[in-house]
């Protein structure tokens, strides 16, 4: 296994709306700095984006890390916070578990975990109840 290239770890604290999407947003003009294609940098971008929007309206904080190899981008979204009781069930378009003043700021569609995996080439979930969450996605290079 190849290291990355380069790394950048971004805070995320949780119920922060205001500043959620500022870390995705990062890595987004990263991306555009080192020159990827936009369409890499899309798929990224809203992958992360949900990914960090997890982390702001279900957690109490967490991190986007941002990894770039040669042959793909992988970020790590880690969090602490209640964690993923079914994994599964969340997995499934419109299932969410969001309390109604999360819906009503425009989140918790039950959305996000199909969107990351929709815009990434592999995904991997690790959780445990009360402990939290931790997020692998890849977007492929080549």
């Amino acid at each position: 296994m190849s290291a990355p290239i380069f790394v950048e770890k971004f805070k995320v604290k949780g119920r922060d709306f205001r500043h959620g999407g500022e870390a995705s947003s990062k890595i987004k003009n990263i991306l555009k700095r080192l020159g990827f294609p936009t369409n890499i940098i899309r798929r990224v971008s809203i992958a992360s984006y949900e990914a960090e929007m997890n982390i702001v309206a279900y957690a109490n904080k967490g991190t986007l890390t941002l990894e770039v190899f040669n042959d793909k981008i992988r970020i790590i979204a880690d969090d602490e916070g209640p964690g993923i009781p079914d994994v599964e069930l969340a997995m499934k378009e419109g299932y969410s578990t969001a309390p109604p003043e999360i819906r009503e700021l425009g989140f918790g569609a039950g959305m996000g975990l199909p969107n990351i995996k929709k815009n990434s080439d592999w995904m991997n979930i690790e959780t445990e109840v009360r402990k939290g969450v931790k997020l692998v996605f890849e977007v492929h290079i080549s």
